[in-house]
């Protein structure tokens, strides 16, 4: 089959590999039928993220159509379309007993090498490095799916792929990060980042009752997205007096909740900004986390700091000071998929939403490496990219 490789930072490519095949009774094998670029694999790509080897298949936003069930699913039978959770999870042990999905003991088989770094291993991941498991990724023809009687959600006949697929992360991401933020009627929500996860985060604040969302990014089809889309207020994430801004904004008292759904690659003209980047092309450093150093100073005292966005290892210059001596709560993590996936899902159906509304280029399989460096660089207002076996 084909699949898109890692081949060393900044470098992937289309290359014949083996077909996948069942090698667990709980296992599926998909037929890809449309999977997308995601953020997170932006920072595989720019070599962020640790344990990645030449030839590893990247991906972890797919959806397809069963085509092998492993003897002990029962759920799932040839034909099925389903989209996969990138997390992948045993459905028995603690963690997944008490729905917190992501953080499943069984599912990644190297979780010695994140127990080195984390102390505790989270879940496996799709197409996501050998510390979170070495699993294939779906941006490839087929996937195996470990777990697939517990994992995949059924999409009913007549749905299109693309209303479906980002049920297999950045919706669920967005929405969770809301969740996070304990939204109480007349609140207002700060959104770090308008890709695709803060678009998402941006609707789901107003799905859950907030008031007021503040979107701030410096992508100008970002910004005009989260306010034609979103109906959000925007604010550029270049300009120096966000703090002040987001005060005037709010009376004085600063957003009930913040998210940083930017993560570990912030950008930013600020001297701490301007210093991340060099510390982190020094290797001095593993993340950028300007924004988060934002989201926490400006959020109002016993307020909320939500981090769906994702960071690697260990951050410089944390305030830790300003989240205690303002009280506040911070909640993050990977996203705990199968809580979400279904009552999404029936979101979708109902016609709350149309989770399509993020996609701006289609591509095939073929053209994924130039679809990379255009989703990097944001070229031709690129802001989400779906992918066509």
């Amino acid at each position: 089959m084909k699949a898109l490789c890692w081949q060393g930072k900044n470098k992937v490519s289309v290359e014949n590999v083996p077909d996948p095949k069942i090698l667990n009774s709980r296992d599926a094998i998909i037929k890809i039928t449309t999977a997308a670029i995601c953020g997170s694999d932006l920072h595989l790509y720019n070599g962020y993220i640790p344990t990645m080897e030449k030839g590893d298949i990247m991906g972890h936003e797919n959806m397809g159509e069963v085509v092998e069930v492993g003897s002990d699913v029962k759920n799932l039978k040839v034909g099925d379309r389903v989209v996969v959770p990138f997390t992948i999870s045993c459905g028995h042990c603690f963690f997944c007993k008490k729905e917190l999905w992501s953080l499943c003991d069984n599912s990644n088989p190297n979780a010695w090498m994140a127990e080195k770094l984390y102390g505790y291993s989270p879940s496996g991941l799709f197409g996501f490095s050998h510390m979170m498991g070495g699993y294939a990724g779906g941006q490839a023809e087929y996937l195996r799916v470990p777990f697939a009687d517990v994992g995949p959600v059924k999409i009913p006949d007549g749905i299109p792929d693309e209303k479906v697929l980002f049920l297999s992360d950045i919706f669920p991401t967005g929405y969770m990060a809301a969740v996070n933020c304990d939204i109480q009627p007349g609140d207002t929500v700060a959104v770090w980042g308008c890709g695709p996860v803060g678009q998402f985060a941006i609707k789901s604040a107003y799905m859950l009752g907030a008031e007021h969302v503040i979107a701030i990014d410096q992508v100008p089809e970002r910004l005009e997205m989260a306010t034609r889309d979103g109906k959000a207020e925007t604010l550029d994430f270049a300009d120096e007096y966000i703090f002040d801004k987001l005060k005037e904004m709010t009376g004085g008292r600063g957003p009930d909740s913040c998210i940083d759904a930017v993560g570990l690659e912030a950008h930013g003209t600020s001297p701490d900004a301007l210093l991340d980047r060099v510390k982190a092309a020094a290797f001095l450093a593993t993340d950028r986390p300007h924004a988060l150093r934002q989201a926490i100073n400006a959020c109002r005292k016993g307020g909320t700091v939500s981090i769906p966005g994702v960071y690697g290892a260990f951050l410089d210059k944390f305030p830790l000071g300003a989240a205690f001596n303002k009280g506040l709560t911070l909640k993050m993590g990977q996203t705990h998929m199968h809580k979400f996936m279904r009552p999404l899902l029936a979101r979708i159906q109902n016609g709350d939403i149309d989770p399509s509304f993020v996609i701006t280029h289609r591509m095939k399989l073929d053209d994924a490496p130039k679809g990379y460096e255009t989703f990097k660089h944001k070229e031709d207002d690129c802001i989400k990219i779906v992918l066509k076996p």
